[in-house]
Protein backbone atom coordinates (compact mmCIF):
# COMPACT_ATOMS: atom_id res chain seq x y z
CA UNK A 1 0.00 0.00 0.00
CA UNK A 2 0.91 3.70 -0.83
CA UNK A 3 0.29 6.82 0.73
CA UNK A 4 0.56 9.35 -1.90
CA UNK A 5 -0.26 13.02 -1.62
CA UNK A 6 -1.91 14.55 -4.48
CA UNK A 7 -4.87 16.40 -5.51
CA UNK A 8 -6.65 13.67 -6.65
CA UNK A 9 -6.61 11.99 -3.28
CA UNK A 10 -5.91 14.79 -0.84
CA UNK A 11 -5.03 14.75 2.72
CA UNK A 12 -7.82 16.04 5.17
CA UNK A 13 -6.40 18.67 7.64
CA UNK A 14 -8.92 18.05 10.76
CA UNK A 15 -6.95 21.27 12.61
CA UNK A 16 -4.28 23.61 11.44
CA UNK A 17 -2.79 24.53 15.21
CA UNK A 18 1.08 24.92 15.11
CA UNK A 19 1.81 20.85 14.82
CA UNK A 20 -0.35 20.82 11.51
CA UNK A 21 0.97 23.88 10.11
CA UNK A 22 4.76 22.22 11.07
CA UNK A 23 3.79 19.46 9.12
CA UNK A 24 2.24 20.98 6.12
CA UNK A 25 4.87 23.48 5.85
CA UNK A 26 7.05 20.33 5.80
CA UNK A 27 5.09 18.56 3.29
CA UNK A 28 5.02 21.86 0.88
CA UNK A 29 8.49 22.08 1.37
CA UNK A 30 9.78 19.25 -0.25
CA UNK A 31 7.39 20.00 -3.11
CA UNK A 32 3.88 18.53 -2.65
CA UNK A 33 1.21 20.45 -4.39
CA UNK A 34 -0.51 22.38 -2.32
CA UNK A 35 -3.76 21.11 -3.53
CA UNK A 36 -2.90 18.39 -2.00
CA UNK A 37 -4.53 19.16 1.05
CA UNK A 38 -7.69 20.84 2.56
CA UNK A 39 -7.41 21.88 6.30
CA UNK A 40 -10.56 22.06 8.48
CA UNK A 41 -10.23 24.74 11.29
CA UNK A 42 -12.34 27.47 12.67
CA UNK A 43 -9.62 29.22 13.87
CA UNK A 44 -6.79 29.00 10.72
CA UNK A 45 -4.92 31.74 10.04
CA UNK A 46 -1.89 32.43 7.16
CA UNK A 47 -2.44 29.42 5.33
CA UNK A 48 -0.18 28.63 2.17
CA UNK A 49 -1.41 29.98 -1.32
CA UNK A 50 -3.37 27.03 -2.92
CA UNK A 51 -4.65 24.84 0.01
CA UNK A 52 -8.07 25.12 0.92
CA UNK A 53 -9.58 26.04 3.96
CA UNK A 54 -12.67 25.36 5.17
CA UNK A 55 -13.39 27.12 8.76
CA UNK A 56 -16.83 24.93 9.30
CA UNK A 57 -16.52 20.90 8.45
CA UNK A 58 -20.42 21.58 7.04
CA UNK A 59 -19.20 23.16 4.21
CA UNK A 60 -17.78 20.37 3.07
CA UNK A 61 -19.18 17.49 0.95
CA UNK A 62 -16.17 15.47 0.25
CA UNK A 63 -15.01 12.14 2.03
CA UNK A 64 -11.33 11.44 2.08
CA UNK A 65 -9.57 8.35 2.52
CA UNK A 66 -6.33 9.81 4.58
CA UNK A 67 -6.79 12.13 7.30
CA UNK A 68 -4.39 14.39 9.55
CA UNK A 69 -6.00 14.50 13.18
CA UNK A 70 -4.44 17.64 14.40
CA UNK A 71 -6.47 18.93 16.74
CA UNK A 72 -6.38 19.45 20.44
CA UNK A 73 -6.95 15.91 22.51
CA UNK A 74 -9.17 17.85 24.94
CA UNK A 75 -11.38 18.40 22.27
CA UNK A 76 -11.68 15.12 20.34
CA UNK A 77 -14.94 13.92 21.94
CA UNK A 78 -16.77 16.89 20.43
CA UNK A 79 -15.45 16.65 16.91
CA UNK A 80 -15.57 13.05 16.18
CA UNK A 81 -18.75 13.10 14.77
CA UNK A 82 -17.29 16.00 12.05
CA UNK A 83 -14.75 13.38 11.64
CA UNK A 84 -16.40 10.54 11.03
CA UNK A 85 -18.92 12.25 8.51
CA UNK A 86 -15.48 13.51 6.22
CA UNK A 87 -13.96 10.16 6.32
CA UNK A 88 -14.47 7.12 4.16
CA UNK A 89 -15.36 3.89 6.14
CA UNK A 90 -11.70 2.30 5.39
CA UNK A 91 -9.58 5.75 6.00
CA UNK A 92 -6.26 6.28 7.56
CA UNK A 93 -6.23 8.18 10.14
CA UNK A 94 -2.83 10.07 11.48
CA UNK A 95 -3.07 11.14 14.94
CA UNK A 96 -1.24 14.14 16.66
CA UNK A 97 -4.02 13.86 19.94
CA UNK A 98 -1.39 13.11 23.03
CA UNK A 99 -2.26 10.86 25.30
CA UNK A 100 -4.99 9.26 23.40
CA UNK A 101 -5.23 5.88 23.00
CA UNK A 102 -5.62 3.82 19.86
CA UNK A 103 -9.02 2.73 21.29
CA UNK A 104 -10.28 5.57 21.79
CA UNK A 105 -10.00 6.61 18.62
CA UNK A 106 -11.38 3.30 17.01
CA UNK A 107 -14.38 3.72 19.42
CA UNK A 108 -14.92 7.03 17.92
CA UNK A 109 -14.02 6.28 14.49
CA UNK A 110 -14.76 2.54 13.45
CA UNK A 111 -13.10 0.48 11.03
CA UNK A 112 -10.97 3.14 10.63
CA UNK A 113 -7.00 2.25 10.03
CA UNK A 114 -5.14 4.90 13.07
CA UNK A 115 -1.92 5.40 13.28
CA UNK A 116 -0.89 7.53 15.88
CA UNK A 117 2.24 10.38 15.62
CA UNK A 118 4.37 12.22 17.65
CA UNK A 119 6.68 15.04 15.66
CA UNK A 120 7.55 18.51 16.85
CA UNK A 121 7.59 21.70 15.25
CA UNK A 122 11.29 20.84 13.00
CA UNK A 123 8.97 19.49 11.01
CA UNK A 124 8.92 21.99 8.80
CA UNK A 125 12.50 22.21 8.20
CA UNK A 126 12.45 18.15 7.63
CA UNK A 127 14.01 17.87 10.98
CA UNK A 128 11.80 16.42 13.11
CA UNK A 129 11.74 13.00 15.00
CA UNK A 130 8.28 11.10 14.15
CA UNK A 131 7.43 8.56 17.01
CA UNK A 132 4.96 6.14 15.50
CA UNK A 133 3.02 3.15 17.02
CA UNK A 134 0.54 1.65 14.88
CA UNK A 135 -1.17 -2.08 14.85
CA UNK A 136 -0.70 -2.37 10.68
CA UNK A 137 3.15 -2.34 11.33
CA UNK A 138 2.99 -4.08 7.92
CA UNK A 139 2.91 -1.21 6.01
CA UNK A 140 6.01 0.16 8.20
CA UNK A 141 7.86 1.40 4.60
CA UNK A 142 4.25 3.27 3.29
CA UNK A 143 4.39 5.14 6.26
CA UNK A 144 8.30 5.58 6.62
CA UNK A 145 8.02 7.55 2.85
CA UNK A 146 5.12 9.43 3.70
CA UNK A 147 6.25 11.03 6.45
CA UNK A 148 10.32 11.06 5.31
CA UNK A 149 9.96 14.97 4.53
CA UNK A 150 9.46 15.54 8.04
CA UNK A 151 11.95 13.89 9.71
CA UNK A 152 12.75 10.38 11.02
CA UNK A 153 10.32 7.83 11.62
CA UNK A 154 11.03 5.75 15.22
CA UNK A 155 8.31 2.96 15.52
CA UNK A 156 7.53 2.12 18.90
CA UNK A 157 6.77 -1.48 20.05
CA UNK A 158 4.41 -0.41 23.05
CA UNK A 159 1.41 2.01 22.53
CA UNK A 160 2.28 3.15 26.29
CA UNK A 161 5.85 4.32 24.95
CA UNK A 162 3.74 7.58 23.03
CA UNK A 163 3.85 9.01 26.53
CA UNK A 164 7.25 9.42 26.87
CA UNK A 165 7.99 9.95 23.30
CA UNK A 166 5.40 13.00 23.41
CA UNK A 167 7.44 14.15 26.42
CA UNK A 168 10.65 13.70 24.68
CA UNK A 169 10.44 14.40 21.12
CA UNK A 170 7.28 16.39 21.35
CA UNK A 171 7.73 18.81 23.91
CA UNK A 172 11.58 18.17 24.55
CA UNK A 173 12.40 21.20 21.61
CA UNK A 174 10.97 23.87 24.60
CA UNK A 175 13.13 22.61 27.32
CA UNK A 176 16.29 22.92 24.49
CA UNK A 177 15.04 26.14 23.86
CA UNK A 178 14.97 27.31 27.60
CA UNK A 179 18.34 25.76 28.00
CA UNK A 180 19.79 28.00 25.34
CA UNK A 181 18.06 31.06 26.43
CA UNK A 182 19.64 30.53 29.91
CA UNK A 183 23.56 29.87 28.55
CA UNK A 184 22.98 32.81 26.58
CA UNK A 185 21.65 34.86 30.16
CA UNK A 186 24.29 33.17 31.80
CA UNK A 187 27.03 34.32 28.99
CA UNK A 188 25.47 37.94 29.42
CA UNK A 189 26.21 37.82 33.09
CA UNK A 190 29.72 36.67 32.64
CA UNK A 191 29.99 40.09 30.41
CA UNK A 192 29.58 39.09 26.77
CA UNK A 193 26.57 41.29 24.52
CA UNK A 194 23.39 39.42 24.42
CA UNK A 195 23.32 39.18 21.13
CA UNK A 196 26.68 37.70 20.63
CA UNK A 197 26.23 35.36 23.83
CA UNK A 198 22.34 33.95 21.98
CA UNK A 199 24.28 33.36 18.66
CA UNK A 200 27.24 31.79 20.49
CA UNK A 201 24.61 29.67 22.35
CA UNK A 202 22.51 28.88 19.44
CA UNK A 203 25.47 27.74 17.21
CA UNK A 204 27.45 25.58 19.95
CA UNK A 205 23.82 23.85 20.63
CA UNK A 206 23.50 23.59 16.75
CA UNK A 207 27.02 22.08 16.36
CA UNK A 208 27.07 19.73 19.08
CA UNK A 209 23.25 18.62 18.11
CA UNK A 210 24.70 17.57 14.61
CA UNK A 211 28.54 16.21 16.03
CA UNK A 212 26.89 13.84 18.04
CA UNK A 213 24.20 12.56 15.47
CA UNK A 214 26.98 12.18 13.01
CA UNK A 215 29.46 9.87 15.45
CA UNK A 216 29.06 6.50 16.52
CA UNK A 217 29.64 6.90 19.92
CA UNK A 218 27.46 8.21 22.68
CA UNK A 219 26.99 11.92 24.17
CA UNK A 220 28.96 10.83 27.20
CA UNK A 221 31.47 9.76 25.12
CA UNK A 222 31.96 13.29 23.03
CA UNK A 223 31.35 14.70 26.58
CA UNK A 224 35.06 12.97 27.91
CA UNK A 225 36.60 13.94 24.62
CA UNK A 226 35.88 17.75 25.43
CA UNK A 227 37.00 17.17 29.12
CA UNK A 228 39.97 17.54 30.25
CA UNK A 229 41.19 16.29 33.94
CA UNK A 230 41.30 19.77 35.84
CA UNK A 231 40.53 21.63 33.01
CA UNK A 232 37.12 24.71 32.61
CA UNK A 233 34.62 21.75 31.28
CA UNK A 234 35.55 19.71 34.06
CA UNK A 235 34.91 22.87 36.71
CA UNK A 236 31.73 23.12 34.61
CA UNK A 237 30.85 19.27 35.06
CA UNK A 238 31.33 19.37 38.23
CA UNK A 239 28.00 21.31 39.06
CA UNK A 240 26.14 19.42 36.51
CA UNK A 241 26.92 16.05 37.58
CA UNK A 242 26.62 17.19 41.45
CA UNK A 243 24.10 14.18 43.26
CA UNK A 244 23.02 13.76 39.37
CA UNK A 245 21.28 17.11 39.53
CA UNK A 246 21.07 17.48 35.92
CA UNK A 247 19.80 14.12 35.56
CA UNK A 248 17.34 14.24 37.82
CA UNK A 249 15.73 17.46 37.17
CA UNK A 250 15.19 15.90 33.43
CA UNK A 251 13.97 13.05 34.69
CA UNK A 252 11.33 15.19 36.68
CA UNK A 253 10.54 17.58 33.71
CA UNK A 254 9.91 14.24 31.05
CA UNK A 255 7.73 12.59 33.87
CA UNK A 256 5.62 16.21 34.33
CA UNK A 257 5.28 16.39 30.48
CA UNK A 258 4.20 12.93 30.31
CA UNK A 259 1.79 12.54 33.16
CA UNK A 260 0.00 15.76 31.60
CA UNK A 261 -0.62 14.40 28.56
CA UNK A 262 -2.02 11.42 30.18
CA UNK A 263 -4.71 13.98 31.94
CA UNK A 264 -5.20 16.20 28.94
CA UNK A 265 -6.36 12.72 26.87
CA UNK A 266 -8.86 12.24 29.82
CA UNK A 267 -9.97 15.21 30.29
Amino acid sequence: MTFALSPHTPMLLFGCGNMGRAMLDGWLRSGVDPASFIVVDPNAQNVPDGVAVHTDSRSLDLRFSLCLLATKPQIFAAVATDVERLVLPDALILSLLAGTRCATLQTNLPGRQIVRLMPNLAASLGKSPIGIFSAIAEEQSAFDALLAPLGTCYWMKAEDQMDAVTALAGSGPAFVYRFIDALAKAGVELGLDPRQSLGLAQSMVLGAAELSSSLDCTPNELAQRVTSPGGTTAAGLSILDADDALLRLVKATLAAARDRGIELAKA
